[in-house]
């Protein structure tokens, strides 16, 4: 199976288009979290508008799976926590979204929802538990931030990642987790596209300004990921040893 995953797109119209063109070169397109911007201009409502357009027209080309991250939400839980309540509303035929667990040919892939507060993180937590009791060959999860004091979650200065992450990744053990969040790790020298926390591979594929995003491809069935930018590109075999 081929995956193309992207993360951090921030409402940057011409790189969705950049997917939408390449989405059926590839059997699962993920995305993991900051769809929108909230820095932008243009209010909320408009730009979830646009960007359900593109999920359909996506969801129409291949298998599509996406997580919330922080610049996601729009409505508020019960504790008063930010939730993408868009995002769950627009979940249909070949669009997953956060919460939802997706079979993919004996892998499992987990799509968290950004958490912010304990509330969620709770939440969070036992969707995790009750997840790690199915049968698999492999577990993938989308996890918008990275795991914290990791090179993916270095931003130039120090690690902004997500602590909790790390401790779930050392109790479950998933195979791959696919995060975001800290824009510019891939480009520093401390910093990387991917690491190992464990047995765990981690990746981030950071955000680049122009008609294109930053990319991951996996091969899962060759057990390698492939990470392209405007000013270089890496590979990794996922199978190598720690």
């Amino acid at each position: 199976m081929r995956i193309l995953y992207v993360a951090d797109i921030h409402y940057a119209l011409k790189q969705f288009d950049w997917l939408v063109a390449r989405a059926s070169e590839y059997e699962t397109v993920a995305i993991g979290g900051d769809l929108l911007d909230l820095g932008s201009l243009l209010e909320y409502d408009v730009q979830i508008v646009v960007v359900e357009n593109y999920l359909a027209r996506l969801r129409k080309r291949t298998r599509l799976l996406v997580c919330s991250g922080n610049h996601d939400g729009d409505s508020r839980n019960e504790a008063d926590e930010s939730v993408a309540g868009w995002l769950k509303q627009a979940k249909a035929d070949h669009l997953y979204v956060d919460c939802d667990h997706v079979e993919i040919d004996e892998t499992l892939v987990t799509i968290c929802p950004w958490w912010d507060g304990p509330y969620s993180r709770a939440a969070l937590e036992r969707m995790l538990e009750e997840a790690s009791t199915r049968p698999r060959k492999k577990w993938i999860w989308m996890h918008h931030a990275p795991p914290d004091k990791y090179r993916v979650s270095w931003t130039g200065k120090h690690f902004a990642g997500d602590a909790f992450l790390v401790e779930w990744i050392h109790r479950f053990q998933p195979e791959i987790v696919l995060s975001g969040h800290v824009h510019r790790a891939p480009f520093y020298p401390d910093g990387s596209w991917i690491d190992r926390v464990g047995r765990t591979w981690v990746v981030n594929p950071g955000r680049q300004i122009g008609p294109a995003p930053t990319f991951i491809t996996f091969d899962l069935d060759a057990m390698t990921a492939e990470w392209v930018s405007m000013d270089d590109q890496a590979r990794q075999a996922l199978d190598a040893a720690e």
